[in-house]
């Protein structure tokens, strides 16, 4: 029998959670009537629009590409794209509704302010989630309102509506821009520190077939990772490159308050490997090794508290993600999503008994990991959907074997030890690989809530992946100087 305390966080957790299976639909979701879907204005009007982002991404392009990364740009924008729209005609047709309908259910009733008071309008999409008497009779019909994280999305796409004539096909595709935009910066970031490998880190960032088509829709997903990617970048601008501090600083505090908002275990594992990067690059610039070794310890236990100290503040405004209540919030999280999925018949998995003990965390570390980053296995695939997250997780498991394999074992520890950008790729994504494994206890959601890590873990092992040469190939004018140096 779960204690009343239990049953109590599961009722708070209700909304949070009742619509966040993309394997199975639940049966609330179910279209009906009078649920809003895909019409006739989205063939219409999406083309137009799309129209008109192409046409500022070609203006745009020359400002934000070079030489070598000019032609990833597009087909990394139309991928985007085709994730948006993709993720809404599968949630229309094979699970006959879901998550972003439910968002843009509530969309609409913005939509319907701004016709009728546009005032009230903006105040649904900056204001505070509380009930007004100019908002209450759109606010009351909404389903999110009351629960500010999913209330996010709205906001959002409440200010794309008013642009868009409240259709979902462009609502969609503005948030795969604003998607783009994050990972744009994030593969940016990754090819400014290994130029060399921008084809194989734009596959890693860009093209990654779970990222661009789960993070492109109207969810939740879309907007975290296009956070995480402007976070990075702004990390990198502002210790790294000394650019525009008082810019990226900006933007730094806003990407990590809208990851805040939206889903705040993201934060406390991005912070703490953010935190270990620049202070682990600060010490690979000393020279002496007897200084560096003396150092490297006191700069680790710094690193180490300053990552619990923002774990400790960012808690503080939510007591379910507290440092002393995060156990406690996994189990309730597991619990719910288990009784869900073997109610509805969804893709349960398993890690064991329910023990959230810090000791029992610890023992299921191992399993959360893998669970996340290579099941579902062929052998536990239920629908078509869990077929193409399979083939996904086998090619990342046999990509993590070969390089082991390449380099081995020894090697790429040591590899991972020296570098401090592995560290930050690594501790970012193992740590938030093991926080939604050990927790979501479902494939369908798993696939998405693990978008967010996937660009960083692969990047990973593209740096480590032992290449037969890391110096640029010779071209042009150097190559043929060195040509008739040779024959002469």
């Amino acid at each position: 029998m779960m204690n009343e305390e239990l049953k109590r966080d599961l009722d708070s957790s209700f909304i949070i959670l009742h619509s966040s299976f993309s394997n199975t639909a639940p049966a609330t979701n179910k279209k009906t009537s009078h649920q809003p879907h895909m019409d006739l204005w989205d063939v219409f009007l999406t083309p137009l629009y799309l129209l008109l982002i192409y046409m500022l991404a070609y203006v745009i392009r020359p400002w934000v590409s070079d030489a070598h990364t000019r032609k990833y740009f597009l087909p990394g924008l139309s991928v985007k794209i085709v994730g948006a729209l993709g993720v809404g005609l599968v949630y229309q047709f094979y699970y006959g509704g879901g998550d972003t309908f439910n968002y843009y259910h509530d969309v609409g009733f913005v939509w319907k302010a701004f016709q009728e008071s546009p005032l009230s309008a903006l105040k649904l999409i900056f204001g505070e989630n509380r009930y007004l008497p100019d908002t209450f009779e759109y606010a009351s019909q909404m389903w999110f309102f009351r629960d500010s994280h999913s209330y996010g999305v709205v906001r959002f796409a409440g200010f794309f509506s008013l642009l868009s004539f409240n259709v979902y096909g462009v609502i969609a595709c503005m948030f795969a821009v604003l998607s783009f935009s994050g990972l744009w910066v994030l593969y940016l970031t990754f090819y400014k520190l290994y130029p060399y490998l921008h084809k194989h880190l734009a596959w890693a960032v860009l093209f990654i077939p779970s990222v661009f088509f789960w993070g492109s829709g109207l969810l939740k997903d879309t907007l975290t990772l296009a956070a995480v990617g402007w976070a990075t970048y702004a990390v990198y601008k502002i210790f790294f490159r000394r650019e525009w501090v008082l810019l990226f600083s900006i933007v730094l505090l806003l990407s990590c308050w809208l990851i805040y908002s939206i889903k705040i275990y993201i934060l406390l594992c991005f912070l703490p490997a953010a935190i270990l990067w620049v202070f682990l690059s600060r010490v690979g610039k000393i020279r002496s090794f007897a200084l560096k070794a003396m150092v490297t310890p006191l700069v680790l236990i710094i690193a180490a508290g300053l990552g619990y100290m923002a774990i400790i503040q960012v808690g503080e405004d939510s007591g379910r993600y507290n440092i002393n209540n995060i156990s406690h919030t996994a189990e309730a999280t597991a619990r719910w999503l288990t009784y869900v999925s073997e109610q509805q018949g969804g893709s349960l998995y398993t890690l064991g008994d329910y023990d959230y003990s810090p000791m029992g965390m610890l023992r299921k570390t191992p399993l959360a990991i893998n669970v996340t980053l290579f099941r579902p296995y062929l052998w536990e695939v239920k629908n078509p959907v869990m077929l193409l997250s399979s083939l996904e997780s086998l090619v990342l498991l046999v990509f993590t074997l070969y390089v082991f394999y390449k380099r081995g074992v020894k090697n790429t520890f040591k590899n991972i030890a020296g570098n401090p950008f592995l560290v930050f790729c690594l501790l970012f994504s193992l740590s938030f690989a093991f926080a939604i494994g050990i927790a979501t206890y479902n494939f369908g959601s798993l696939v998405r809530y693990k978008i967010p890590m996937l660009p960083f873990y692969v990047a990973a092992l593209v740096v480590l992946f032992p290449y037969p040469s890391k110096r640029p190939r010779k071209t042009g004018v150097l190559a043929s100087t060195e040509k008739r140096s040779v024959t002469a």
